[in-house]
């Protein structure tokens, strides 16, 4: 998936040329990677804040449009002021698209509601990882992974060996090795309560109460 995103060069650098960027409703960025030098921009402000709200702007292959010429980048880092609503500064990182690119995708679990481990069991899902780290050429990039809970009895876990992943994607190699939990059923422990425990009896020649 790709998403158009228009940009502006910036000339001016520095605190002061940024913190003044920032007050007239743009966002400091730096695209860089490949072999062409770093190359510093700027976005719209709203924009930028409403496109990053979406989960697909952060795994897709975005088309930075600066000046009429476009570049393919992948979103890398966002810096976001601590406590305003405010995007400080944009990190994206050139694309080619003959050469695999390393990106966090989002998993979407689905079916846990069906599942014998919730309706019958009355067990819990439980997510256990919300993003994968994937390699692909960008033009096999998903907007997200799908993982099917609809199998699963209370105890059960999905592992990344058991998912389907999309044509072209691959997870990162030490992933492949080790195999981890992606999402689980948990016993909800509903119903079971600890028996109160006994009051022990009255020592011999103790004052009955």
């Amino acid at each position: 998936m790709q998403i158009e995103v228009i940009a502006f060069k910036r000339d001016a650098q520095g605190t002061g040329a940024s913190r003044r960027l920032r007050r007239s409703g743009f966002v400091p960025a730096v695209i860089y990677g490949g072999e062409r030098a770093p190359a510093m921009i700027q976005l719209d402000h709203n924009a930028l804040y409403h496109a990053l709200r979406k989960e697909s702007f952060h795994s897709s292959v975005l088309n930075i449009k600066v000046d009429g010429q476009a570049e393919m980048a992948v979103l890398r880092d966002v810096q976001m002021h601590p406590y305003k609503q405010q995007i400080l500064h944009v990190d994206l990182q050139r694309v080619d698209k003959d050469q695999k690119i390393h990106v966090k995708v989002p998993l979407h679990f689905v079916n846990a509601e069906q599942s014998p481990g919730v309706k019958l069991g009355g067990g819990i899902p439980s997510h256990v990882m919300t993003e994968l780290d994937v390699a692909c050429l960008p033009g096999n990039l998903p907007e997200f992974i799908e993982v099917d809970m609809g199998s699963l009895q209370v105890g059960q876990s999905v592992h990344l060996n058991d998912v389907a992943l999309p044509a072209g994607v691959e997870p990162v190699a030490h992933l492949k090795t080790e195999n981890p939990v992606l999402a689980s059923i948990a016993s909800s422990q509903k119903g079971v309560e600890e028996e109160a425990p006994t009051a022990a009896p009255p020592a011999e020649g103790a004052p009955q109460a």
